[in-house]
């Protein structure tokens, strides 16, 4: 897989992508993760990429020139699955989404600043907007690497037990259930004794419903239900 950046800001991206899995994966030759500058691509002689907006208002908008410079060379050299936005007003990061992701073979992402990009990018580039959450950041870029994050780490040979992804919380809608590591016993506290049978079908049978009891506690809206 192949992730081009595009961001205002390449430094941002230092801590989270030179370190644990994401360092291991790109060293491995299974991702290559490519940071873009946008600035790199402006007409402008000090680099300016943002103007104010038609019809007054606060704030800036990051014009649409350096952004579509950028985004046909990438696509004139190779073919993208998606080119993504972050945004506040894109469609709500989840499993799913990144489970598809995980399957594409190139994408695109773009990380707005100010207040926002020019929409004519959002109307004739982009293919899909994501957003992390309900709240507004200083710009795309934490938003970017958290999408890389969750979506590398479901590449095969990522992660050395690559069954440990398939039981992640909610790759099927529920929590994952508690998890335990020695000491057996601690301040008192022990760890339940079915853990500790070696009876793995019961184990299972466990682990299956204490999920579905922390899912109905914590978060009855992927069950379907609204929490009490």
């Amino acid at each position: 897989m192949r992730i081009d950046i595009l961001t205002l800001f390449p430094d941002m991206f230092d801590g989270p992508f030179r370190e644990s899995i994401l360092k291991r994966a790109v060293e491995k030759g299974l991702v290559e993760i490519y940071l873009h500058n946008i600035r790199d691509y402006s007409n402008d002689k000090h680099n300016r990429v943002d103007d104010y907006p038609y019809g007054g208002g606060a704030g800036m908008v990051m014009q649409i020139e350096p952004i579509a410079a950028v985004i046909n060379k990438l696509r004139g050299e190779r073919d993208y699955s998606e080119i993504i936005y972050m945004s506040p007003d894109g469609e709500r990061l989840n499993q799913p989404i990144v489970n598809k992701l995980s399957l594409c073979g190139n994408i695109i992402i773009l990380c707005g600043h100010y207040k926002g990009v020019d929409q004519r990018i959002r109307d004739h580039y982009i293919t899909k907007e994501i957003s992390i959450g309900d709240y507004v950041l200083t710009g795309g870029e934490l938003a970017a690497a958290v999408v890389v994050d969750s979506v590398v780490r479901l590449i095969p040979g990522v992660i050395s037990d690559e069954t440990s992804a398939l039981t992640d919380s909610f790759q099927d809608n529920l929590l994952s259930p508690p998890v335990y590591t020695r000491p057996a016993e601690f301040n008192g506290w022990k760890v339940p004794d079915i853990l500790l049978s070696g009876h793995q079908a019961n184990i299972d049978k466990w682990r299956e419903d204490m999920a579905f009891k922390r899912t109905r506690l914590l978060r009855p809206d992927l069950l379907g239900g609204d929490r009490e």
